[in-house]
């Protein structure tokens, strides 16, 4: 499974498990549109540090959260091996 797979199959799991009703996901949407609060985010980076092993905002020091649904997932896709 892909790094994108990953992270779409993680925000569809959680929406689902937190009650929210997606938009269409597309990398332009952005993710104050998602619907996902606070703690939904939070989740989501957490399961997904879980599955993957980084936390892609903790490992650099001037990374700033992503504002869509495509920033968010480059962030995990481009984490240095």
């Amino acid at each position: 499974m892909s790094v994108r797979s990953k992270v779409i199959e993680a925000i569809r799991q959680i929406a689902k498990e937190q009650k929210v009703t997606l938009p269409e996901l597309s990398d332009d949407l952005s993710l104050h549109e998602t619907g996902f609060d606070s703690l939904a985010f939070a989740i989501l980076v957490a399961r997904l540090e879980d599955d993957t092993g980084v936390d892609p905002f903790t490992i650099s020091e001037d990374a700033a959260f992503p504002a869509t649904v495509g920033d968010f997932v480059r962030a995990y896709e481009n984490v240095p091996a």
